[in-house]
């Protein structure tokens, strides 16, 4: 049954990249990155110029869709032969050849992007193309072999990966108009009208010479040029950070299964966290980032948006136990690319990729002040583990998690179980686990709250032991001991978290709330504006923690501001009006008020100020008189005293 919103169709696809990309980033990366922006304007001109789209160019891929195979073929030749031209003015070791695969075949449409495995058979042929060449599939073949005077040399069936079929494959041969065959030698025909063809060949050739001259000696060669329109430093929403600031967009998925979103957006939060644990630079959190997934944006925008001047976006494709990221770190001010690189490996490899890709954004702003093995350590917030699969289920399990909705903390607790079972010493399992318990305590989903909470304390315990240096476990313990009124050790907890991670999101807000809970709200107050400079669009929770700091503080206007973007951020969720309600009623606003507890009602009929208190009481907040405050603001409302019977 074909999912909503994808369609598919036959299209021409062109798939591109440098090959020995990496050798030429290695030797001079400025120069590097010079050439390719150069190269790739030309080839998005000739594109154009060909009725064709740019699909993508991450780095030094790019990918591309024709309507006609023709047209596609044409615009691949027209390419290769303005950057023989273009590599010729260069030294031999710092000439860039593309490789090119074409193929035509159906894909999947969605939106400006296409899947399938037309443009996986287009990616082999790439890959099977001479540096400098172009290969083409048998689809392609079949629509161009009499329309293009060009040879093609029969390369046999070709095995491509998760393709139940090998795919036939075709050399483009420039220079004449044969085609040949590595497999099996065809037999001579007859002469016929080749002395013909020929001529006509070589007036063609000599027209086209005629006008890559002039391309490239009369015209003068396109300059390298800034990809992106500068960010205005005067229209940052937010003052720049005195020290090097980023933003890591979530990284596209463009493997054919829509399922491995998670996987995609996995890797990137896992650079976000080993970025945030370098405290010489500033990160936005992952929650904001986010809020650009799936749109269209201008590197631009987000840095005016977010406030920051380097921003690193890229790409995921995930193919069996293969795996291709590709990355590029932009210059927001400038508007220039400071590096972009391809990364290809095996799947089991996956942490070596992100280690490579987060040590290059740390060598291009400040050097090189760690090492490979502390960014590893940092990765995920702890010490990682080699077992993938534990690793891959870690990722669904945070997914899960952050719904803050019953069914998905079943199977966040579910997949968690799954983690340690895999791998015993890896402390995301239980730090999972434990924060799903802890929350399921505190907001009622458990029969058995304190059995909850006394095995979520047995689990972050366990994480810490595994990982003492990772600040999280240290936060969340922290929050358990708080529902427990153990209250200076749960401050103790907090003041270890911020010393291990101070840039952390979860460290902030977690520490944030066990200082409003334990009595010294005033102290949480910077902790949360820090919070919400590191994430400036946060999520529903966020919200929530900062409304209650404010209302313990006394700053009602401000609590209600904070409750009521939670509510446009989900306004299907009950416990923001519950507090909604609080705020406007100490600010005198009744009608406001009534109105909030009447949303609350229809949401959740058998919510009582009974329920309230157990909540309250769960959660460990040590100032009763508040707490009581709270209550005669609900009943000044109009909330019942308990829930109605039946």
């Amino acid at each position: 049954m074909e999912q909503k919103g994808f369609h598919r169709k036959l299209t021409a696809i062109l798939s591109a990249d440098v090959a020995g990309y990496s050798r030429l980033m290695q030797d001079d990366e400025a120069a590097t990155v010079a050439t390719l922006e150069s190269y790739k304007q030309a080839f998005f001109d000739l594109i154009k110029q060909h009725r064709g789209r740019v699909v993508d160019s991450p780095g030094d891929n790019l990918l591309a869709e024709f309507a006609s195979v023709v047209d596609a073929v044409q615009c691949a030749v027209a390419v290769q032969k303005e950057f023989h031209a273009h590599n010729a003015e260069l030294p031999e070791h710092r000439r860039m050849l593309f490789r090119i695969g074409v193929n035509l075949g159906d894909v999947i449409e969605e939106g400006d992007r296409i899947y399938g495995d037309g443009v996986n058979i287009a990616a082999r042929l790439e890959s099977l193309a001479e540096p400098g060449g172009i290969c083409v599939s048998k689809t392609a073949f079949d629509q161009i072999e009499t329309k293009l005077p060009m040879g093609y040399e029969y390369l046999g069936k070709q095995p491509v990966k998760n393709i139940a079929k090998p795919v036939g494959a075709y050399r483009v041969v420039l220079e004449s108009r044969i085609t040949e065959k590595k497999v099996a030698a065809e037999k001579p025909k007859s002469p016929g009208r080749k002395p013909l063809i020929y001529g006509l060949i070589g007036v063609l050739v000599m027209l086209m010479a005629a006008v890559a001259i002039w391309q490239f000696t009369l015209r003068p060669a396109p300059p390298a040029r800034s990809p992106v329109e500068k960010a205005d430093p005067q229209k940052m929403a937010f003052p720049l950070p005195d020290k090097p600031s980023i933003a890591v967009l979530p990284f596209v998925n463009m493997s054919d299964d829509p399922k491995q979103e998670f996987f995609s957006d996995g890797i990137t939060e896992e650079i976000i966290t080993a970025l945030s644990k370098i405290p010489q630079f500033f990160v936005i959190a992952r929650n904001s980032t986010f809020t650009y997934k799936g749109k269209a944006v201008k590197i631009k925008q987000v840095s005016e948006e977010l406030g920051v001047q380097y921003v690193l976006e890229g790409s995921v494709r995930r193919d069996g136990d293969r795996v291709r990221i590709t990355a590029q770190l932009i210059d927001g001010l400038s508007g220039k690319h400071v590096w972009a690189e391809r990364y290809d490996g095996d799947l089991k490899d996956i942490f070596a990729l992100q280690d490579e890709i987060t040590m290059k954004i740390i060598t291009e702003l400040r050097g090189k002040m760690v090492t490979i093995g502390e960014v590893r350590s940092s990765a995920t917030g702890g010490k990682g583990t080699k077992n993938l699969e534990a690793y891959l289920k870690n990722m669904q399990a945070v997914e899960y998690s952050t719904r803050q909705t019953k069914d998905a903390a079943i199977q966040a607790k579910k997949l968690s179980e799954e983690v340690i079972a895999l791998d015993p010493e890896y402390s995301q399992g239980y730090i999972r686990l434990a924060f799903v318990l802890a929350t399921d305590a505190i907001l009622g989903r458990t029969d058995s709250p304190q059995q909850a909470i006394a095995r979520a304390l047995e689990l972050v315990e366990k994480a810490i032991s595994l990982d003492p240096e990772n600040g999280y476990p240290h936060a969340l313990r922290g929050m358990i001991l708080v529902a427990m009124r153990q209250y200076d050790k749960a401050l103790a907890e907090a003041e270890k978290a911020l010393s291990l991670d101070p840039n952390q999101l979860g460290v902030l807000n977690e520490s944030a709330s066990i200082l409003a809970r334990a009595g010294k709200p005033e102290e949480a107050v910077p902790l949360i504006e820090k919070a919400f400079r590191h994430n400036p669009f946060p999520l529903y929770g966020a919200f929530l923690t900062a409304g209650g700091i404010y209302n313990l503080v006394g700053h009602y206007e401000k609590a209600a501001e904070m409750y009521g973007k939670a509510i446009q951020k989900d306004p299907q969720n009950y416990i923001a009006y519950v507090f909604y309600s609080i705020s406007n009623s100490l600010l005198g606003r009744a009608e406001e008020a009534r109105g909030s507890v009447r949303e609350l009602l229809r949401l959740n009929p058998q919510f009582s100020i009974e329920q309230f208190r157990g909540i309250m009481a769960r959660s460990g907040a040590k100032d009763q008189a508040a707490v009581e405050k709270f209550i005669e603001a609900l009943r000044k409302a109009g909330l019942p005293e308990t829930a109605p019977k039946g």
